[in-house]
């Protein structure tokens, strides 16, 4: 209660006023809930007192947890492991992060040198650690899924299964499963894992519409940058998310904002772990004005005092429009989203609509936000934040020249060397 105090939490969310009585009375639960209605503290919270109430016999457990939480993601898991830390601040609860990418040797002697209380956990590494005997699952009290229809569409089943016959019969732990959407294939694991559980549902629509300003700019393509350039300095915004659908656009942004002297840094996969790790917690402490990602932000990733989201391209799936402008409004506060939507994106509209199930205000931009900003200044030496970016690019406002096909923004391939002729053999051809 001291660490919640803390935390600043007054109030239950909807799905956490819904779901734990339930949990903590020890029942198996399946919630549907979007990114930011506060399930992760809801079943956080949930185990937590569980295993303040219920002390483990053994003080010294390595390697065998009580509680297991699965997530599809390094940066979800990164997120509940934070979150977890927070909430068991004073109780003297040990919480483990395993995940791939970085630090597997520091990670195997955190499971086999220190006291396992709670692992938050990706299951690929789990798996690994587990093959090697660095971790037992035969004592799992509390097995947490989330965001499993995520877990579904990134193809982690198969080893989400290896990982739940590793762990005691359903009848002898309590199982909770959240996913966003509640399909078919989601229930059909619910029921297979869980034991008469609780359903709960919140509706996407309170996490989209009512925390969440929202507003589409309808703008051509050519003058996307020119637009996000006026609004980040004229609304004078400290704190942004730009969402790109693709890793060169993120790249090609970060480079222009690079070239005006704009604070920023690149968060997609081509980054290595550490990286984002390092980057994620710079936004978080205010050291970056602008995040330029792609939907590798779009999950898992809680940011306080962030009030604007921008679709620089609008995504292609509906539910990744829910859970990036989900990145701001975090836990009821107000939010505002904004997107662009050129020629190609204003496609995807009548799908976002279907979804949050309402229109999207649409409108053409002013004049004043169409208006060319100054030259750029000379060129510097990049930071050691910015060699995630691409190369240099045209200055925004002046159109690029007709090429005559839109590979011409796409990076050229490199061309294999012709082998010499004096190394060639007419007798026997050349080695690969």
């Amino acid at each position: 209660m001291r660490a919640v105090f803390d935390l600043g939490f007054q109030y239950c969310t909807p799905i956490q006023a819904e779901i734990m009585p339930s949990t903590l009375a020890g029942k198996d639960a399946s919630g549907r809930a979007q990114t930011g209605t506060g399930k992760t503290a809801a079943f956080l919270i949930t185990v937590i007192a569980r295993l303040l109430a219920q002390p483990a016999a053994d003080k010294e457990r390595r390697g065998a947890p009580r509680v297991l939480v699965l997530a599809p993601t390094r940066e979800l898991v990164m997120q509940i492991g934070e979150e977890g830390r927070q909430l068991a601040k004073y109780t003297g609860l040990n919480i483990i992060t395993v995940f791939g990418g970085m630090d597997y040797e520091k990670q195997r002697r955190q499971l086999t040198q220190t006291q396992s209380d709670i692992v938050v956990a990706t299951p690929g590494r789990l798996l690994d650690f587990k093959r090697q005997g660095d971790v037992r699952l035969d004592q799992v009290e509390v097995l947490i899924i989330d965001e499993a229809d995520r877990m579904l569409d990134m193809g982690f089943i198969p080893d989400v299964r290896k990982i739940i016959v590793a762990t005691p019969h359903k009848n002898k732990r309590q199982t909770l499963l959240f996913s966003a959407t509640l399909t078919p294939e989601v229930m059909r694991l619910a029921a297979q894992w869980t034991t008469e559980p609780v359903t709960v549902e919140i509706e996407p629509q309170q996490v989209a519409v009512d925390t969440v300003e929202q507003l589409v700019y309808v703008v051509t393509r050519e003058d996307k940058y020119v637009l996000l350039y006026n609004i980040i300095t004229k609304k004078n915004l400290e704190r942004v998310i730009v969402f790109c659908n693709r890793k060169d656009e993120t790249r090609k942004l970060a480079d222009l904002f690079t070239r005006y002297q704009i604070d920023n840094a690149v968060l997609s996969g081509d980054v290595r772990q550490r990286a984002r790790i390092r980057t994620l917690d710079d936004f978080k402490a205010g050291k970056i004005r602008i995040l330029v990602a792609t939907d590798v932000a779009g999950r898992g990733i809680h940011i306080e005092g962030m009030d604007h989201v921008i679709n620089y391209t609008l995504p292609r799936d509906p539910d990744d429009y829910v859970h990036r402008i989900g990145r701001t409004g975090r836990a009821g506060a107000a939010g505002t989203s904004i997107s662009f939507a050129d020629e190609e994106d204003s496609f995807y509209i009548p799908a976002i609509e279907t979804l949050i199930g309402h229109k999207l205000p649409c409108i053409q931009p002013e004049e004043e936000w169409l208006a060319p900003p100054p030259p750029a200044p000379p060129l510097k030496r990049k930071t050691s934040r910015s060699r995630e970016s691409g190369g240099s690019q045209r200055e925004p406002g002046n159109r690029p020249r007709n090429r005559g096909s839109r590979s011409a923004s796409r990076p050229s391939r490199p061309r294999s060397p012709r082998p010499s002729r004096e190394r060639r053999s007419p007798s026997k051809p050349p080695e690969a």
